[in-house]
Protein backbone atom coordinates (compact mmCIF):
# COMPACT_ATOMS: atom_id res chain seq x y z
CA UNK A 1 0.00 0.00 0.00
CA UNK A 2 1.28 3.49 -0.81
CA UNK A 3 0.32 6.78 0.73
CA UNK A 4 0.79 10.51 0.29
CA UNK A 5 2.60 11.80 -2.76
CA UNK A 6 2.79 8.47 -4.60
CA UNK A 7 -0.88 7.68 -4.11
CA UNK A 8 -1.86 11.14 -5.36
CA UNK A 9 0.38 10.70 -8.39
CA UNK A 10 -1.19 7.35 -9.28
CA UNK A 11 -4.66 8.88 -9.03
CA UNK A 12 -3.53 11.67 -11.35
CA UNK A 13 -2.23 9.18 -13.93
CA UNK A 14 -5.56 7.29 -13.85
CA UNK A 15 -7.46 10.56 -14.26
CA UNK A 16 -5.42 11.82 -17.23
CA UNK A 17 -5.60 8.41 -18.90
CA UNK A 18 -9.39 8.50 -18.81
CA UNK A 19 -9.44 12.06 -20.11
CA UNK A 20 -7.21 11.14 -23.06
CA UNK A 21 -9.53 8.24 -23.85
CA UNK A 22 -12.67 10.38 -23.53
CA UNK A 23 -11.16 12.95 -25.88
CA UNK A 24 -10.37 10.09 -28.33
CA UNK A 25 -6.68 10.98 -28.26
CA UNK A 26 -6.04 7.29 -27.52
CA UNK A 27 -8.00 4.15 -28.31
CA UNK A 28 -7.86 0.51 -27.23
CA UNK A 29 -4.47 -0.25 -25.62
CA UNK A 30 -2.49 2.48 -27.37
CA UNK A 31 -0.38 5.12 -25.66
CA UNK A 32 1.47 5.31 -22.36
CA UNK A 33 2.01 7.70 -19.46
CA UNK A 34 4.69 8.29 -16.88
CA UNK A 35 5.48 10.67 -14.03
CA UNK A 36 8.59 11.44 -12.04
CA UNK A 37 8.40 10.50 -8.34
CA UNK A 38 11.90 11.72 -7.49
CA UNK A 39 15.30 11.94 -9.17
CA UNK A 40 15.65 8.15 -9.56
CA UNK A 41 12.11 6.75 -9.60
CA UNK A 42 9.11 7.07 -11.89
CA UNK A 43 5.62 5.68 -12.33
CA UNK A 44 4.83 4.34 -15.81
CA UNK A 45 1.84 2.54 -17.28
CA UNK A 46 2.66 -1.07 -17.97
CA UNK A 47 2.49 -2.88 -21.29
CA UNK A 48 -0.91 -3.81 -22.72
CA UNK A 49 -3.03 -1.47 -20.59
CA UNK A 50 -5.88 0.74 -21.77
CA UNK A 51 -5.36 4.32 -20.66
CA UNK A 52 -9.11 4.80 -20.53
CA UNK A 53 -9.62 2.22 -17.80
CA UNK A 54 -6.41 2.15 -15.78
CA UNK A 55 -6.44 0.49 -12.39
CA UNK A 56 -3.99 0.81 -9.51
CA UNK A 57 -1.87 -2.18 -10.56
CA UNK A 58 -1.55 -0.93 -14.16
CA UNK A 59 0.88 1.73 -12.94
CA UNK A 60 4.28 0.38 -11.93
CA UNK A 61 7.14 1.99 -10.07
CA UNK A 62 10.59 1.77 -11.63
CA UNK A 63 14.06 2.84 -10.61
CA UNK A 64 15.71 4.40 -13.66
CA UNK A 65 19.14 3.20 -12.54
CA UNK A 66 18.20 -0.38 -11.66
CA UNK A 67 18.30 -2.56 -14.78
CA UNK A 68 17.27 -5.70 -12.88
CA UNK A 69 14.17 -3.93 -11.57
CA UNK A 70 13.26 -2.86 -15.10
CA UNK A 71 13.77 -6.33 -16.61
CA UNK A 72 11.55 -8.01 -14.02
CA UNK A 73 8.51 -5.80 -14.62
CA UNK A 74 6.05 -5.60 -17.55
CA UNK A 75 7.25 -2.25 -18.83
CA UNK A 76 5.84 -0.61 -21.93
CA UNK A 77 7.81 -1.00 -25.15
CA UNK A 78 8.27 2.77 -25.08
CA UNK A 79 10.08 2.70 -21.73
CA UNK A 80 13.50 3.48 -23.32
CA UNK A 81 12.02 6.77 -24.52
CA UNK A 82 10.53 7.63 -21.12
CA UNK A 83 13.80 6.78 -19.39
CA UNK A 84 15.87 8.88 -21.77
CA UNK A 85 13.54 11.87 -21.43
CA UNK A 86 13.87 11.88 -17.63
CA UNK A 87 17.64 11.58 -17.89
CA UNK A 88 17.85 14.55 -20.26
CA UNK A 89 15.14 16.93 -19.04
CA UNK A 90 13.90 18.15 -15.65
CA UNK A 91 10.25 17.78 -16.70
CA UNK A 92 8.03 15.68 -14.47
CA UNK A 93 5.46 14.03 -16.78
CA UNK A 94 5.25 12.42 -20.23
CA UNK A 95 2.23 11.73 -22.40
CA UNK A 96 2.59 9.52 -25.46
CA UNK A 97 -0.60 9.06 -27.46
CA UNK A 98 -1.92 8.73 -31.02
CA UNK A 99 -4.28 11.62 -31.97
CA UNK A 100 -6.26 10.73 -35.09
CA UNK A 101 -6.19 14.08 -36.88
CA UNK A 102 -2.55 14.75 -36.05
CA UNK A 103 -1.51 11.34 -37.35
CA UNK A 104 -3.54 11.76 -40.53
CA UNK A 105 -2.24 15.26 -41.22
CA UNK A 106 1.44 14.55 -40.66
CA UNK A 107 1.25 11.34 -42.66
CA UNK A 108 0.69 13.64 -45.66
CA UNK A 109 2.38 16.93 -44.73
CA UNK A 110 5.81 17.60 -43.26
CA UNK A 111 4.91 20.75 -41.34
CA UNK A 112 1.94 22.64 -39.98
CA UNK A 113 0.85 26.06 -41.18
CA UNK A 114 0.02 28.09 -38.07
CA UNK A 115 -3.20 29.89 -38.96
CA UNK A 116 -3.91 31.43 -35.55
CA UNK A 117 -1.79 33.53 -33.21
CA UNK A 118 -2.48 31.03 -30.43
CA UNK A 119 -0.90 28.26 -32.49
CA UNK A 120 2.17 30.38 -33.18
CA UNK A 121 2.52 31.46 -29.56
CA UNK A 122 2.04 28.12 -27.79
CA UNK A 123 3.08 25.54 -30.38
CA UNK A 124 5.47 27.18 -32.83
CA UNK A 125 7.15 24.88 -35.31
CA UNK A 126 6.33 21.29 -34.39
CA UNK A 127 9.29 18.92 -34.97
CA UNK A 128 8.45 15.76 -36.92
CA UNK A 129 10.56 12.64 -36.32
CA UNK A 130 10.59 9.89 -38.94
CA UNK A 131 9.48 6.49 -37.68
CA UNK A 132 9.90 3.12 -39.39
CA UNK A 133 8.63 0.71 -36.74
CA UNK A 134 5.50 0.34 -34.55
CA UNK A 135 7.54 1.23 -31.43
CA UNK A 136 9.99 4.11 -31.04
CA UNK A 137 13.32 2.42 -31.67
CA UNK A 138 15.44 5.58 -31.95
CA UNK A 139 14.49 7.60 -28.87
CA UNK A 140 17.59 9.77 -29.24
CA UNK A 141 15.93 11.44 -32.27
CA UNK A 142 12.94 12.33 -30.12
CA UNK A 143 15.26 13.73 -27.44
CA UNK A 144 16.89 16.04 -29.99
CA UNK A 145 13.45 17.21 -31.13
CA UNK A 146 12.28 17.84 -27.54
CA UNK A 147 15.14 20.30 -27.12
CA UNK A 148 13.34 22.47 -29.67
CA UNK A 149 9.72 21.93 -28.56
CA UNK A 150 7.95 20.23 -25.65
CA UNK A 151 5.68 18.55 -28.20
CA UNK A 152 6.99 16.25 -30.94
CA UNK A 153 5.21 14.35 -33.71
CA UNK A 154 6.46 10.84 -34.53
CA UNK A 155 5.42 10.34 -38.13
CA UNK A 156 2.92 7.51 -38.73
CA UNK A 157 2.80 6.88 -35.01
CA UNK A 158 1.74 9.61 -32.58
CA UNK A 159 2.99 12.42 -30.36
CA UNK A 160 5.15 12.83 -27.28
CA UNK A 161 4.47 15.73 -24.90
CA UNK A 162 6.50 16.66 -21.82
CA UNK A 163 5.73 19.15 -19.04
CA UNK A 164 5.75 19.61 -15.29
CA UNK A 165 2.02 18.88 -15.06
CA UNK A 166 -0.20 16.47 -16.97
CA UNK A 167 -2.65 19.27 -17.72
CA UNK A 168 0.05 21.30 -19.49
CA UNK A 169 1.23 18.31 -21.52
CA UNK A 170 -2.37 17.58 -22.51
CA UNK A 171 -3.04 21.22 -23.49
CA UNK A 172 -0.21 21.05 -26.02
CA UNK A 173 -1.67 17.92 -27.59
CA UNK A 174 -5.19 19.36 -27.64
CA UNK A 175 -3.88 22.58 -29.18
CA UNK A 176 -2.10 20.67 -31.93
CA UNK A 177 -5.18 18.56 -32.69
CA UNK A 178 -7.22 21.77 -32.98
CA UNK A 179 -4.55 23.49 -35.10
CA UNK A 180 -4.55 20.52 -37.48
CA UNK A 181 -8.34 20.67 -37.66
CA UNK A 182 -8.18 24.39 -38.50
CA UNK A 183 -5.53 23.89 -41.18
CA UNK A 184 -7.48 21.00 -42.68
CA UNK A 185 -10.68 23.04 -42.92
CA UNK A 186 -8.76 25.98 -44.41
CA UNK A 187 -7.40 23.70 -47.11
CA UNK A 188 -10.97 22.78 -48.02
CA UNK A 189 -11.72 26.46 -48.57
CA UNK A 190 -8.53 27.36 -50.44
CA UNK A 191 -5.49 25.14 -50.56
CA UNK A 192 -3.31 27.54 -52.54
CA UNK A 193 -3.45 30.41 -50.07
CA UNK A 194 -1.65 28.41 -47.40
CA UNK A 195 1.52 28.43 -49.45
CA UNK A 196 1.84 32.23 -49.08
CA UNK A 197 0.67 32.78 -45.51
CA UNK A 198 4.10 33.69 -44.22
CA UNK A 199 5.32 35.40 -47.37
CA UNK A 200 5.58 38.76 -45.66
CA UNK A 201 7.84 37.31 -42.97
CA UNK A 202 10.39 35.59 -45.23
CA UNK A 203 13.78 36.97 -46.30
CA UNK A 204 16.77 35.51 -48.09
CA UNK A 205 19.88 34.83 -46.04
CA UNK A 206 22.26 37.62 -46.97
CA UNK A 207 24.88 37.67 -44.25
CA UNK A 208 28.16 35.97 -45.10
CA UNK A 209 30.15 36.79 -41.95
CA UNK A 210 29.68 34.64 -38.86
CA UNK A 211 29.93 35.85 -35.25
CA UNK A 212 30.71 34.45 -31.84
CA UNK A 213 27.30 33.91 -30.24
CA UNK A 214 26.28 36.66 -27.81
CA UNK A 215 29.32 38.78 -28.65
CA UNK A 216 28.77 42.53 -29.01
CA UNK A 217 29.39 42.18 -32.76
CA UNK A 218 26.78 39.42 -33.04
CA UNK A 219 24.06 41.41 -31.27
CA UNK A 220 24.97 44.63 -33.11
CA UNK A 221 24.60 42.83 -36.44
CA UNK A 222 21.06 41.86 -35.38
CA UNK A 223 20.33 45.47 -34.40
CA UNK A 224 21.51 46.67 -37.81
CA UNK A 225 19.19 44.23 -39.56
CA UNK A 226 16.24 45.22 -37.39
CA UNK A 227 16.74 48.91 -38.07
CA UNK A 228 16.87 48.29 -41.84
CA UNK A 229 13.76 46.10 -41.89
CA UNK A 230 10.74 47.82 -43.46
CA UNK A 231 8.24 45.38 -41.97
CA UNK A 232 9.38 46.04 -38.39
CA UNK A 233 9.50 49.77 -39.07
CA UNK A 234 5.91 49.74 -40.32
CA UNK A 235 4.54 47.59 -37.51
CA UNK A 236 6.62 49.47 -34.95
CA UNK A 237 4.90 52.70 -35.95
CA UNK A 238 1.43 51.15 -36.09
CA UNK A 239 1.73 49.40 -32.71
CA UNK A 240 3.89 52.02 -30.97
CA UNK A 241 6.69 49.55 -30.28
CA UNK A 242 8.42 51.64 -27.61
CA UNK A 243 9.88 49.47 -24.87
CA UNK A 244 13.09 48.31 -23.21
CA UNK A 245 13.75 44.58 -23.41
CA UNK A 246 16.90 42.74 -22.35
CA UNK A 247 18.36 39.37 -23.23
CA UNK A 248 20.74 37.47 -20.96
CA UNK A 249 22.99 34.43 -21.32
CA UNK A 250 22.65 32.28 -18.19
CA UNK A 251 25.89 31.44 -16.41
CA UNK A 252 27.70 34.50 -17.77
CA UNK A 253 27.83 38.27 -17.47
CA UNK A 254 26.68 38.72 -21.06
CA UNK A 255 23.48 40.75 -21.36
CA UNK A 256 22.09 43.36 -23.75
CA UNK A 257 19.21 45.79 -23.49
CA UNK A 258 17.39 46.83 -26.65
CA UNK A 259 15.85 50.30 -26.34
CA UNK A 260 13.00 50.46 -28.86
CA UNK A 261 11.30 53.65 -30.01
CA UNK A 262 8.49 53.22 -32.55
CA UNK A 263 10.04 49.95 -33.75
CA UNK A 264 13.58 51.27 -34.12
CA UNK A 265 16.37 50.23 -31.73
CA UNK A 266 17.83 53.59 -30.74
CA UNK A 267 20.49 52.18 -28.42
CA UNK A 268 22.02 48.90 -27.26
CA UNK A 269 23.26 48.72 -23.67
CA UNK A 270 25.14 45.98 -21.75
CA UNK A 271 22.46 45.96 -19.06
CA UNK A 272 19.44 43.98 -17.82
CA UNK A 273 17.68 46.91 -16.17
CA UNK A 274 14.48 46.59 -18.19
CA UNK A 275 10.81 45.73 -17.58
CA UNK A 276 11.27 42.61 -19.73
CA UNK A 277 14.26 40.28 -19.46
CA UNK A 278 14.58 37.03 -21.42
CA UNK A 279 17.23 34.59 -20.19
CA UNK A 280 18.32 31.09 -21.16
CA UNK A 281 21.38 28.82 -21.20
CA UNK A 282 23.70 28.75 -24.20
CA UNK A 283 22.20 25.61 -25.78
CA UNK A 284 18.74 27.21 -25.87
CA UNK A 285 20.00 30.54 -27.24
CA UNK A 286 21.85 28.64 -29.96
CA UNK A 287 18.58 27.02 -31.10
CA UNK A 288 16.90 30.46 -31.09
CA UNK A 289 19.66 32.14 -33.09
CA UNK A 290 19.67 29.27 -35.59
CA UNK A 291 15.93 29.75 -36.13
CA UNK A 292 15.05 26.30 -34.77
CA UNK A 293 13.24 27.54 -31.66
CA UNK A 294 10.68 30.33 -31.53
CA UNK A 295 11.34 32.64 -28.57
CA UNK A 296 7.68 33.07 -27.68
CA UNK A 297 7.17 29.30 -27.70
CA UNK A 298 10.36 28.83 -25.66
CA UNK A 299 8.93 31.16 -22.99
CA UNK A 300 5.46 29.55 -22.91
CA UNK A 301 7.04 26.08 -22.67
CA UNK A 302 9.55 27.07 -19.99
CA UNK A 303 12.72 26.63 -22.05
CA UNK A 304 13.47 30.35 -21.59
CA UNK A 305 12.70 32.51 -18.56
CA UNK A 306 10.87 35.82 -18.85
CA UNK A 307 10.89 38.53 -16.20
CA UNK A 308 7.82 40.62 -16.97
CA UNK A 309 4.35 39.84 -18.27
CA UNK A 310 4.13 37.86 -21.50
CA UNK A 311 0.64 39.25 -22.09
CA UNK A 312 2.09 42.76 -22.29
CA UNK A 313 4.76 41.70 -24.79
CA UNK A 314 2.16 39.89 -26.88
CA UNK A 315 0.73 43.19 -28.15
CA UNK A 316 3.92 43.42 -30.24
CA UNK A 317 3.83 39.76 -31.26
CA UNK A 318 3.99 40.47 -35.02
CA UNK A 319 7.09 42.74 -35.08
CA UNK A 320 8.88 40.64 -32.46
CA UNK A 321 8.19 37.48 -34.46
CA UNK A 322 9.84 39.19 -37.40
CA UNK A 323 12.75 40.18 -35.17
CA UNK A 324 13.26 36.58 -34.10
CA UNK A 325 13.19 35.57 -37.78
CA UNK A 326 16.05 37.99 -38.38
CA UNK A 327 18.15 36.25 -35.72
CA UNK A 328 18.94 33.36 -38.05
CA UNK A 329 20.16 35.75 -40.77
CA UNK A 330 23.21 36.52 -38.64
CA UNK A 331 25.32 33.32 -38.73
CA UNK A 332 26.97 32.25 -35.47
CA UNK A 333 30.15 30.30 -34.95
Amino acid sequence: MIFGKEAALKKEIIKIGKKLYDLRLVVARAGNLSARIDQDNIFVTKSGTSLGSLCWDDIIKLNLNNEADIKNKPVTSEFPLHSLVYKNFPNKVIIHCHPTLVNAYFALYSDLKALTFETKLYLGNIPVVQQDTPAITKPELVIDALKVNNLVVIKNHGVVSIADKFSDALYLIESLEEAVKTASVARLFNKEILDDLDKGLKNELTQAQSYLMFSREHIQAIVDLVNKDEFIAQKGQELDLTVKIAIKLDGSDKAYRFNFEKGRIVSLDPDVDAPFVISAPAEVWELVFLGKLDSFVAVTQGKMKLQGQLAQLSRWYVPFSRLFQLFKQVPIK
